[in-house]
């Protein structure tokens, strides 16, 4: 891998990570009414590349500050 595929990779992978992680820590904040159903969002949450879409598609909304 030459330099430029590097540098492709590793800006495409950033965004990915840090909005699984503000995922994952928006859901760590959130009541969701059991601690069961916290803990599934935030499994959800932390699945690389697609677990934020699917949390803020449809738990985003449901928990409360």
């Amino acid at each position: 891998m030459n330099p430029k595929e590097i540098l492709f990779f590793i800006c495409l992978c950033i965004p990915f990570f840090l909005l699984t992680v503000w995922a994952v820590v928006n859901a760590a904040q959130k009541e969701f009414g059991s601690l069961k159903k916290k803990v599934l969002w935030m499994v959800i949450a932390s699945i690389p590349f697609i677990g934020f879409m699917i949390y803020l598609a449809f738990g985003f909304r449901k928990g409360k500050k």
